[in-house]
């Protein structure tokens, strides 16, 4: 344990102060400030770098780009691989496990080791893997590389230990599963065809075992050629050449005939007696064309046949329908007797799979559901009812119904917010599901005992919200918020406030604010709105209040260059003023119309609003002289003060919503007053503006080669300026001539053209930068590279935002004893305000009473864009925001008993007694990271973070039970740093470059986790506690249950005699190395997994450890053999001496008279 002391005061001898107020720190690591002081204060920090270590949790949503599926029909797990290599196990909820292939191949094929807890996967690297799932993390055991052929198909007979493997030349292999290398027995494609045939069958496309008899292995090539072969004569039972390529072939379950689908959209039945020709070809959605003709179709890329006793057999496949119905969805076609069902799909089929009640193929397979995997979505229709409705999916794989634009993580909630939300959000949901239990029931999952309740939410393109229960790991929709209820819908014909808006995504989720204690809840939209929400229990109707601020620039904030006068540059005093000023006059021009207005338009009548979040305020920004308000950037709320504070590149806005009024409107070089640490110049013309446009010197010199460094190259994407290649410089409140000096600056973008194009989402946001400058290798790096000449002209012509806002009870002068409301801001020039604020106490002048803002010019300085900030007390315990305790508004109020504001407050001299009065404030920039003392306003501790890179995510986070800072960098680290000392005690290179996706969508929380959005679809949630990896094992489910295998169905006398003996079939004698030698090695190349200590445990428990076990059984049976033997030789013996005893007696007795006894 640790001790730090901190200097509280006696700045005046060693500490330097620049003209923004705070002192010139020293740059090294968790080093103090130098200046001697008569009191000191002891802080133990109680972490330690043996506290963190970084591992993945768990991943939700939909697999990203799926290709292939599996399930296992007695255990009930499924698995769907994907194109990046990844695989999804997916049981009972709870049961939810992300296994990734190193190489990021993307996986063709699935192969449960029925009832064995083992998967094989075939890649598209031509590689396959056999991974173990009796651990709750899989791993890979073995790996075989294919080097000369490539992978097409894959075939595991039930009970087998022999893996059948087609390959692109047609040929057939066969892996031993429980060794992973190649049998000696090869089907050669030239032997399995007739040797007149003069072309290439093609690649091998179907695999499977007859039922009637496992020695016939049919195979399909795609040219439609098919054979039957024998695996015992090595020969070919039979050949179909067919005209139509095949896709899939599929047995029934007696072996007496299959069927084929083609690719001209027929299904083709065959019998074994006479395969000379099929007896009988249909085209489920093709009709006769007057000529008699078939019309032509698309191919049915799958069918699978399957027969039950109570009912006729179920026929379905996928595709087929024919060419001339353009724009018809994806199709799922069900035929069950002589009814057809073609159920209608949303997105592209990749693959399904009718699950039925046995694994055995040689018995009535009683199918009771098919499951549909689609591009974006995972269906599963129930068979067992008429109408084939849907089971609900008790899986969160909706997360990207609309694509994610932005998350926030909440740990240890309020308990009481989670069923409340659930319960409104129960009332809204879907209705006409099956009634019978989610088929894919495997696995086991119970609530680790460390849980606390967890809630994250997602923001969306389309303006919806989604709240989603994460305790334990788990995720759960549990409300769903639609913000565009809250605007008129944009008409087509208007073409003055939103003609171009309607192809576009205008309520696309920038940043959401929520407090969870008080249920207040905050929107910002990409069209420059934030919405408030207020949570009742009841529906209301009422009316929603609209606000329009009026932000712009009057002042261009460029640093003057060096030969510049070096000293402050004061603001007009009357710009003060928070009043909004009345538009300028202009030429007319097509946008001389768009001044004065929104983007939107708030819905002005009487609406209602059910139970739940309902809309209160929407705050508007304004049109200013044609051109579109730039966007939000920052945001905070405090319900116990009842504010609302919103910036962007142009300037800061605090509103109160309790009064419903605008309290401060101002540009960021108003606020400094006289305290501006840079010396700016009024708008000049273009012309001489080119010579003093961009940063260049400060008052300091450092300190500008500090500021030019910390510009990241993405800053305006990550902190959401208005500084990108697409967007434009800060709009002015003058007016402005056509063809003028600003002529250039305007055409540029466009006449009237929005400040927002189709919505990002996080999943695909890029980087922008010109590619003029860059070459391919830097562009792939350039989100953690420096900037380029071409981005820095960019960043000359970039407007001081306000990045970061945060209300607290704090100090906002020097002089100030005891601690006020007050609003601290960073601005992307990496300085910090604190304006403090004056609010009446009292409940019913809090309602009338004006409250006071009043910029104190207090200035704090940082390199790079402010991030974040935090407090702690003089005992280095995190001090929270203040807030209202949550009441019911919509709730009437009881006369006898009036309901009153509850306040809770956590003020900094309330949390401590022996420490002295202040508290310390934790800035984090994108560069650095500085600890205050407040009021004195003195640098105790400065950490450069970053040299080489910037951080896009910084929090201040409660961690086993004590504080720290933890940073997400663009280069893929992350870091966590002592607090307050701001030693490093973690930094880690998780990922190895970021992209926009994951920068936009990253976010740290209490209790050492994170969350990012890892794909378009899919949330990856991490920890960098040591104390969760711990215990992350009992927390993640169990993927294998022990299970009886179902035993098979007795066969009849008859049936047994006349369909062959399939059970004198041994696969060992005909492919193991004693029969079949040795494959080429330069075929394949076997590969060792490592799986680790607990997957070779797991190992010897399934199919790879038949033979272990068959050893094991042998000498248990040779102990009992050799344990009988002996038993038997000492009954032996005692029955040798009993007969000479007995001979003996007899020959004691034999003379002797009857009564001589």
């Amino acid at each position: 344990m640790k001790k730090f002391r901190k200097v509280l005061d006696g700045l005046t001898t060693s500490s330097p102060v620049n003209p923004g107020g705070s002192p010139a720190c020293g740059s090294a690591a968790g080093t103090p400030s130098a200046a001697p002081t008569p009191r000191e204060i002891e802080i133990q920090e109680t972490l330690m770098s043996e506290h963190f270590q970084i591992c993945k949790t768990v991943r939700h949503g939909f697999p990203y780009q799926p290709t292939a599926l599996a399930f296992d029909p007695v255990q009930k797990i499924l698995a769907v691989g994907s194109r990046s290599g990844g695989v999804r196990l997916l049981g009972r909820p709870g049961v939810d496990c992300h296994c990734q292939h190193e190489s990021g191949a993307a996986v063709l094929q699935l192969q449960f080791l029925i009832n064995e807890g083992a998967l094989v996967t075939a890649c598209a690297d031509d590689t396959l893997h056999l991974w173990n799932l009796r651990q709750r993390r899989p791993a890979i055991l073995h790996s075989l590389k294919f080097n000369r052929e490539r992978i097409t198909f894959c075939h595991l007979p039930f009970q087998s230990k022999w893996l059948y493997v087609g390959t692109e030349r047609g040929n057939t292999h066969i892996v031993n599963i429980e060794s992973f290398v190649l049998s000696g027995y090869v089907i050669m494609w030239n032997k399995a065809i007739e040797l007149s045939t003069k072309t290439h069958p093609g690649p091998v496309v179907h695999l499977s075992d007859s039922p009637k008899d496992e020695g016939k292995l049919l195979i399909g090539f795609e040219s439609g050629t098919i054979v039957m072969w024998d695996l015992r004569a090595k020969r070919a039972d039979f050949r179909i050449y067919y005209d139509e390529a095949i896709h899939s072939v599929s047995w029934h379950h007696e072996g007496r005939q299959f069927m084929c689908s083609h690719s001209d959209g027929s299904l083709s039945m065959w019998n074994m007696r006479n395969t000379a020709k099929p007896f009988q070809v249909t085209f489920p959605h093709g009709k006769t064309q007057r000529d008699g003709r078939k019309e032509s179709c698309k191919p049915i890329l799958k069918v699978e046949y399957k027969t039950s006793r109570n009912s006729e057999a179920f026929v379905v496949f996928s595709g087929g329908l024919s060419y001339d119905k353009a724009g018809r969805r994806p199709t799922l076609t069900i035929m069950h007797g002589k009814a057809i069902t073609v159920l209608e799909m949303d997105y592209p089929i990749v693959d399904f799979l009718v699950l039925c009640d046995t694994p055995y193929l040689n018995e009535v397979q009683e199918p009771y559901a098919v499951v549909v995997l689609l591009e974006k979505d995972f269906v599963v229709v129930d068979l067992t009812q008429s109408n084939f409705p849907i089971f609900e999916n008790p899986y969160p794989m909706d997360i990207h119904e609309s694509p994610v634009t932005c998350t926030a993580y909440f740990a240890d909630c309020p308990p009481d917010i989670i069923p409340v939300l659930y319960s409104i959000g129960a009332k809204h949901k879907k209705t006409g599901y099956s009634h019978k239990e989610w088929p894919v029931s495997g696995g086991t999952w119970t609530v680790g005992s460390q849980t606390y309740p967890e809630i994250i939410v997602t923001g969306h393109a389309d303006g919806s919200i989604k709240f989603w229960d994460a305790t334990a790991i788990t995720l759960q929709m549990l409300y769903k918020l639609k913000t565009s209820k809250v605007f008129e819908k944009p008409k087509s014909g208007d073409v003055g406030r939103s003609g171009e808006l309607v192809e576009e995504d205008p309520y696309a989720v920038q940043m959401i604010s929520w407090c969870p204690q008080s249920r207040i809840f905050c929107v910002v939209g990409i069209s420059a709105h934030v919405i408030l929400y207020r949570f009742s229990k009841h529906d209301a109707n009422t009316t929603i209040t609209s606000l329009e601020v009026r932000l712009q620039c009057e002042m261009e904030d460029v640093i003057s260059p060096s030969d510049t006068e070096n000293t402050p540059c004061f603001s007009d005093p009357s710009g003060l003023s928070p009043q909004p000023q009345p538009p300028s006059p202009r030429s007319n021009t097509p946008d001389s119309a768009r001044d004065s207005i929104p983007c939107l338009k708030v819905k002005d009548r009487m609406i209602r609003m059910p139970p739940g979040y309902q809309a209160e305020l929407v705050v508007q920004l304004l049109w200013i002289d044609g051109e579109p308000p730039q966007q939000i950037t920052s945001l905070d709320l405090n319900s116990a003060y009842g504010l609302l504070a919103l910036g962007n590149c142009n300037g800061l806005a605090v509103v109160d919503y309790l009064q419903k009024t605008v309290l401060l409107c101002m540009n960021t070089l108003e606020l400094y007053g006289s305290a501006d640490p840079f010396q700016r110049l009024t708008r000049s013309p273009r012309k001489n503006r080119q010579s003093t446009s961009g940063l260049t010197e400060l008052s300091d010199n450092q300190v500008s080669l500090d500021l030019e460094r910390s510009k990241s190259p993405t800053s305006d994407h990550v902190n959401g300026h208005c500084t990108s290649p697409t967007s434009q410089p800060c709009p002015s409140g003058r007016a402005r001539v056509p063809g003028g000096p600003e002529g250039p600056r305007l055409a540029r973008r466009g006449p009237g053209r929005p400040p927002f194009r189709k919505a990002q989402s996080a999943a695909c946001m890029e980087v922008s930068l010109p590619v003029s400058s860059l070459t391919e290798e830097s562009r792939e790096n350039s989100f953690s590279r420096s900037r380029s000449s071409s981005v820095s002209s960019i960043d000359r012509e970039t407007k001081e935002a306000v990045t970061t806002l945060q209300f607290m009870e704090s100090y906002g002068r020097k002089s100030d004893t005891l601690p006020t409301p007050c609003l601290w801001v960073g601005t992307s020039l990496g300085l910090v305000l604190i304006i403090p604020m004056s609010i009446p106490t009292d409940e019913q002048e809090r309602q009338e009473d004006p409250v006071t803002v009043a910029p104190t010019g207090t200035v704090l300085m940082l390199k790079g864009s402010i991030l974040r900030f935090g407090f702690l007390d003089c005992g280095g315990a995190l001090i929270h925001n203040p807030y209202e305790v949550w009441r019911d508004q919509q709730v009437p109020d009881d006369p006898d008993r009036p309901r009153k504001r509850k306040l809770v407050n956590f003020s900094p001299s309330s949390s401590q007694e022996a420490s002295g009065d202040g508290h310390l404030a934790v800035v984090c920039s994108e560069r650095q990271a500085k600890v205050f003392f407040m009021p004195s306003q003195a640098c105790l501790y400065v950490h450069n973070i970053t040299e080489s890179s910037f951080v896009l995510r910084a929090d201040v986070v409660s961690v086993c039970n004590s504080v720290c800072l933890a940073c997400f960098c663009a280069n893929g680290h992350i870091m966590t740093l002592s607090l307050p000392s701001l030693r490093p005690l973690l930094d880690v290179a998780y990922l190895p470059l970021t992209d926009m996706r994951i920068a936009r969508t990253f976010c740290f929380t209490n209790g050492g986790q994170a969350l990012y959005l890892c794909s378009p679809t899919e949330i990856q949630r991490i920890t960098y506690s040591q104390e969760m990896c711990d215990n992350l094992q009992e927390m993640l489910g169990e993927l294998f249950t022990p299970i009886e295998t179902p035993e098979a169905q007795n066969r009849g006398f008859l049936k047994g005699f006349f369909s062959g003996n399939a059970q004198t079939f041994d696969r060992e004698e005909l492919f193991g190395e004693a029969a079949a030698g040795k494959a080429s090695r330069s075929l394949a190349q076997h590969i060792p997994g490592q799986g680790g200590m607990e997957g070779m445990k797991a190992a010897a428990g399934g199919v790879v450890g038949e033979l272990a076990r068959a050893r094991i059984a042998l000498d248990e049976r040779g102990q009992r053999l050799g344990e009988l033997e002996e038993r038997t030789a000492l009954m032996m013996t005692s029955a040798e001496t009993f007969s000479k005893h007995a001979h003996e007696l007899m020959l004691k007795c034999k003379d002797k008279k009857w009564y001589q006894f």
